[in-house]
């Protein structure tokens, strides 16, 4: 196993150590959260950039960094809905929540989607570059993310009001590039199920000419 598969396998191993300083409470659990949040989503970017620059791109790196990244959004987003009051605060009332689980619904959406359309890719035969939008989704969702777990930590102080905005406009912003991003990726790639319909539409014609040159073929055999 080479370094960057090594620094993914690591990144994955962060995401139980988020989720236990998410939910054990003491001052400031929260920002120690979001600092290892932002850790990991480093990580994503440091084994892409060893696997690029020495050439260490492997089959296993290839499996394991999507479901490395796909894992911790959407553990983190997952976890901010169990604290529904940081979405109620600064006036946005019970609306704040009800956005928040529609955004977050659309994210995991997007993924298992785009997912899935990896996995037909796959079976066909085809490979699918990530392209810059969805990147620039990932930075975008990587920056909503330790906002609103900061803003969690000093909720109630002076700015909190402030950061909570930054934080839900983040998360919109984030909502849209995914979505968006996601459509994109499928239009772009659209050949995937068209020559999945054309494989299949080969094959029955194929069946149709074997079955018509069968009784022939049986003619022939029987003078």
């Amino acid at each position: 196993m080479n370094l960057p598969n090594k620094i993914t396998l690591t990144r994955i191993c962060m995401i139980p150590v988020f989720v236990v300083f998410f939910y054990v409470e003491f001052p400031y659990h929260e920002l120690v959260s979001a600092l290892v949040f932002l850790l990991a989503a480093f990580t994503d970017f440091l084994d892409g950039h060893i696997a690029r620059k020495y050439h260490l791109v492997t089959n296993m790196g290839k499996f394991l960094d999507p479901i490395a990244d796909k894992v911790l959004v959407s553990t983190a987003f997952i976890l901010m809905l169990t604290r529904p009051w940081v979405f109620s605060y600064g006036g946005f009332a019970d609306w704040g929540i009800v956005v928040a689980g529609i955004c977050v619904a659309l994210i995991l959406a997007r993924e298992l989607i785009v997912s899935g359309f990896r996995l037909i890719a796959v079976e066909r035969g085809l490979v699918l570059a990530a392209d810059k939008l969805g990147k620039i989704k990932t930075v975008t969702q990587d920056l909503a993310i330790p906002t609103l777990l900061i803003t969690m930590s000093f909720l109630g102080e002076k700015g909190c009001i402030a950061g909570c905005a930054i934080g839900y406009a983040l998360l919109l912003l984030a909502t849209i590039l995914t979505v968006i991003s996601g459509v994109n990726y499928i239009v772009k790639n659209r050949q995937v199920l068209k020559e999945e319909t054309a494989a299949v539409s080969a094959k029955e014609e194929t069946a149709e000419v074997s079955e018509q040159e069968a009784p022939a073929e049986e003619e022939n055999a029987n003078p």
